[in-house]
């Protein structure tokens, strides 16, 4: 990447990306939902395919270098304006609700995003609560845990 600085479109993707391959594994639903909320989405408006797949693998190749989380985070964070950090955590728990079942590492993301992005915790716990809400299926009960 030539320039360090991320648009804010970039952040969220990297947001996305990010929350998608924390675990170290991308499943094809969080693909899905990515792309979905890329089409629909006006943050994304005028994006193409091909750049979408490129910011992805920009996404990746920072990762996995040392300390490779950290630097991502700080990018994204220096990308986004206020109210757009909202919008980048939400997406990336969208991302993380879409396999039905959060892991560890995926949570622990989302909690060093929303530090990161100086957001309120009450305000996380309620984007959470919706991005799961909105993945659940007919058929799935709620035990309240």
């Amino acid at each position: 990447m030539p320039n360090d600085r991320l648009s804010a479109q970039e952040a969220l993707i990297y947001a996305m990306m990010t929350a998608s391959a924390v675990d170290r594994t991308v499943s094809l639903r969080e693909l899905e939902r990515i792309g979905s909320m890329i089409r629909e989405l006006p943050a994304f408006k005028g994006l193409d395919h091909d750049w979408l797949a490129a910011e992805g693998q920009s996404c990746g190749r920072l990762l996995s270098r040392k300390d490779g989380l950290e630097e991502v985070l700080g990018r994204i964070a220096a990308a986004l304006t206020p109210p757009l950090r909202e919008t980048a955590y939400v997406l990336a728990a969208e991302v993380v609700a879409s396999d039905l079942a959060a892991r560890p590492e995926e949570v622990h993301f989302l909690d060093l995003l929303a530090s990161r992005l100086e957001l309120d915790s009450e305000v996380c716990a309620a984007l959470r609560l919706a991005a799961n809400a909105r993945h659940r299926t007919a058929g799935t009960r709620d035990d309240g845990d």
